[in-house]
């Protein structure tokens, strides 16, 4: 009697024991799981040319499954539970509409990550921007069954939906060729001495240590430039210079870029080079100076006082 009384008291208990021992059994399972592939992955990396985009969508997807199973078990260990599980699969109809709906975007940010990892549009360590956001440019960390995670250039995480990406134009600065060219500009006054200015810009391009000479050996023979420095444009601004400084990857290419800036700052100021800038000339004309001309950019603009 004093047994069955026991198991009386204990039986409410009994589903919670079952509960914590079905979570602590997946919590383990995963950690084994992730740490079996991950020490396999990272001994086997070198044979079997190991992709990290498909690794970790790997592991993201096993955890989910383990998870998701053990949702499943608790479900039905759980009396009261399992009988509203029954509930709602009796009207099967009604709550396959409304899961539909409620998980129409989870959905679609899992398909688009296994259409990411298929078809590689970008992978783990690659740098790339997502449309016009500033904030969508950076080293992809990660990629999951919802999202991508992009270390930007702030180093903050950014975490995006893979349904965005999917909908976005990628530009991928790690596909096919490391290296990479930026564009460094810089207007002049028409004052000032073009030819030493441009040849300012590709010597100190030239000599700095992140610069990468991007010429085929063709292009070597045939006597082209070391580097492209030419006036783009003639404009009522003034003169614009453009280089292209190339530099092994876009991190590089970066810091490559602001460094030139400074550089050419400090150069064109030893050398009485003006860098040209807004300015306004006020003219002021008539008797008593009763008219005022403001000349610009446009022209003269007058005004009468």
């Amino acid at each position: 009697m004093l047994s069955e009384s026991l198991l009386a008291t204990l039986e409410p208990y009994k589903a919670i024991v079952k509960v914590a021992v079905i979570v602590a059994l997946a919590v383990a399972i995963n950690k084994i799981m992730r740490y079996t592939l991950g020490a396999y992955f990272k001994r086997e990396s070198a044979r079997i040319n190991v992709d990290p985009t498909a690794y970790n969508f790997l592991k993201n997807a096993l955890s989910f499954i383990i998870f998701m199973g053990a949702s499943f078990n608790i479900v039905y260990v759980i009396p009261g539970f399992r009988q509203v599980a029954v509930t709602l699969f009796a009207g099967a109809g009604i709550l396959a509409a409304i899961i539909g709906f409620a998980s129409q975007t989870a959905f679609s940010n899992i398909i688009n990550g296994i259409m990411i990892v298929a078809f590689k549009p970008f992978r783990i360590g690659d740098i790339i921007e997502v449309g016009t956001n500033e904030n969508y440019k950076g080293a992809v960390e990660d990629i999951t069954l919802r999202h991508t995670v992009i270390r930007n250039y702030e180093q903050k995480r950014v975490v995006i939906p893979n349904t965005e990406i999917s909908t976005q134009i990628i530009i991928n600065r790690s596909m096919n060729e490391e290296a990479m060219i930026r564009f460094f500009e810089v207007t002049l006054p028409y004052s000032a001495d073009l030819v030493k200015a441009m040849s300012i810009i590709e010597e100190e391009a030239i000599n700095h240590p992140l610069f990468v000479d991007m010429r085929t050996p063709g292009e070597v023979a045939e006597g082209k430039p070391i580097l492209d420095v030419f006036c783009r444009n003639l404009s009522t601004a003034g003169m614009m210079i453009r280089a292209y400084i190339s530099a092994a990857d876009s991190r590089k290419s970066f810091e490559f870029l602001m460094d030139m800036n400074k550089i050419i700052k400090l150069r064109f100021e030893r050398e009485g080079i003006e860098i040209a800038m807004p300015y306004m000339n006020v003219v002021m004309r008539g008797r008593d100076a009763g008219a005022v001309g403001v000349l610009g950019d446009g022209g003269v603009e007058e005004m009468r006082g």
